[in-house]
């Protein structure tokens, strides 16, 4: 029984490879591509290309695009339930350290002044991000506030 699975989860990773690299090399601009195994529901897939900012677009809303489109793709051929994470140049990697450097020096600044601080407006995946960064500081708390692409997080002071 094992073998069954461990033979469809080959031939399923072999064949979203494929079509992988078929999807960028039809785009013409795919130099390496690397594609992860499916771990907890998600796969990761990163690409290098000579000109990312391309790929990429205004804050990552071409990159999210690409994803989207791709993982379209990838269900339908493959049928499986599975978040795509698509990474180029490793353009996501350094966004979330940049995240993660910015919420906590707001975070410090919030504890110092004691006053509300309002991050710009950004994605789900951006919000998600700083939720969890500043989740376990105790000093303190973070809400989503706004509507649509309006929406950002908001750090408090956690008053005890």
């Amino acid at each position: 029984m094992t073998n069954v699975n461990s033979n469809k989860t080959k031939e399923n990773f072999n064949e979203i490879k494929k079509i992988c690299q078929d999807f960028f090399e039809k785009m013409g601009i795919l130099e390496d591509i690397e594609v992860g195994k499916i771990e907890e529901k998600r796969l990761p897939i990163k690409i290098k290309v000579e000109e990312p900012r391309v790929l990429i677009g205004q804050n990552g809303k071409t990159l999210l695009e690409i994803q989207y489109l791709l993982r379209v793709i990838l269900r339908k051929r493959i049928g499986n339930d599975f978040y795509l994470d698509l990474d180029i140049n490793d353009y996501k990697k350094k966004k979330i350290e940049y995240l993660k450097e910015l919420v906590q020096a707001a975070a410090d600044h919030v504890v110092l002044t004691k006053k509300i601080k309002e991050l710009p407006s950004m994605s789900a995946y951006e919000r998600r991000i700083v939720h969890l960064e500043l989740s376990e500081r105790e000093d303190v708390v973070t809400e989503s506030q706004g509507q649509g692409e309006e929406r950002r997080v908001i750090i408090k002071p956690h008053l005890k």
